[in-house]
């Protein structure tokens, strides 16, 4: 077909018209995002593959990286939350969060505590919920810090629990015993009978018990026999101040409360936990003097710390050396 027409311009004596030439095509232009090589969520932009891409930079063997120290676990991860057995708000602080205990009840002022379970709040019916989470806020580092006093004191009773088994030590009036198990022994004594230590030796206690007893009967031996010195020691001492303060007991009993070292009732009965008799006697004395000032004042006014001092003018020294005082009350 193109020879013909060839032909017929030649008879005609026109030239052909030349060919366009094609022009050369512009580059396209991209539009870019105002947030410049951030490709938007969901989307890929393509001018990330047209870029060249630099060659991987060479990575020295592994021998010659220098060599970074570990950490313990308890300072690489610290503990982030704070979460009490009950708990059922949660306040956000800047460095972690607190799950609290948070009840409302019949009185006039917000109250916070911290114990072994962690933090807890008391507020009145009234008291708007914003108003109480200002108050934390507005005390995180007060919080904060009597949590970690808490948890700190926690090791230290986990430290402090005795595993009763044969060679086991123990405090007995601020003093070490050891623990010995004798079943040929004759104990003129129930039980058991304590030998003094002479010098730099411990003193023992030792227990009419076989060499296989297992730990839960050593441990209510060794308890009863310790129970059995707390009232006899304890009872000494009550009457040994009860004069000097003008007051007079009726009863003592023995308790086992988890958080409380004594107690006194308006009818004369005085309370004291046993476990006071792992302590030093200065510290036994000062609960027995608490307790029996309160026959006075069944409060703590100046007037109850007056009665107090009277007999014991350095009892605030024995009262924080009694808050510092190890020992597992719940064991």
């Amino acid at each position: 077909m193109q020879r013909f027409v060839q032909l017929a311009l030649d008879l005609l004596g026109m030239e052909p018209a030349p060919a366009p030439v094609p022009r050369p095509q512009r580059p396209r232009r991209v539009r870019r995002s105002p947030v410049a090589d951030t490709p938007s969520a969901g989307r890929v932009d393509s001018l990330l593959f047209d870029m060249p891409v630099a060659p991987p930079a060479q990575q020295p063997p592994a021998s010659a990286l220098p060599s970074v120290p570990t950490l313990p676990l308890s300072q690489v991860f610290a503990p982030g939350t704070w979460h009490h057995p009950r708990a059922n708000r949660l306040l956000r602080l800047p460095s972690c969060e607190v799950a609290y205990e948070f009840k409302r009840g019949k009185r006039r002022t917000i109250g916070l505590s911290v114990g072994p379970e962690g933090l807890s709040v008391r507020a009145p019916r009234w008291t708007p919920l914003g108003e109480v989470e200002a108050m934390l806020h507005e005390r995180a580092q007060w919080v904060l810090d009597k949590l970690q006093q808490a948890r700190a004191r926690a090791d230290d009773l986990a430290q402090a629990r005795t595993v009763w088994t044969d060679g086991a030590l123990f405090d007995f009036l601020g003093q070490r015993v050891q623990l010995v198990l004798d079943p040929a022994h004759g104990f003129a004594q129930v039980g058991a009978v304590l030998e003094p230590g002479t010098g730099d030796e411990t003193a023992r206690l030792r227990l009419g018990l076989a060499h296989n007893a297992v730990e839960a009967q050593i441990r209510d031996a060794a308890q009863a026999w310790l129970m059995r010195q707390a009232k006899r020691v304890f009872a000494e001492r009550l009457d040994h101040f009860a004069p000097q303060l003008g007051v007079r007991y009726q009863k003592l009993r023995l308790s086992s409360a988890g958080t409380r070292w004594g107690s006194a009732s308006a009818d004369g009965c005085i309370r004291l936990n046993w476990r006071l008799i792992h302590l030093k006697m200065e510290m036994v004395d000062y609960v027995v003097v608490h307790e029996l000032s309160h026959l006075r004042h069944m409060d703590h006014s100046p007037q109850f710390w007056e009665v107090v001092a009277s007999v014991m003018p350095d009892h605030q020294q024995r009262r924080r050396a009694l808050r510092q005082a190890a020992v597992p009350l719940g064991e």
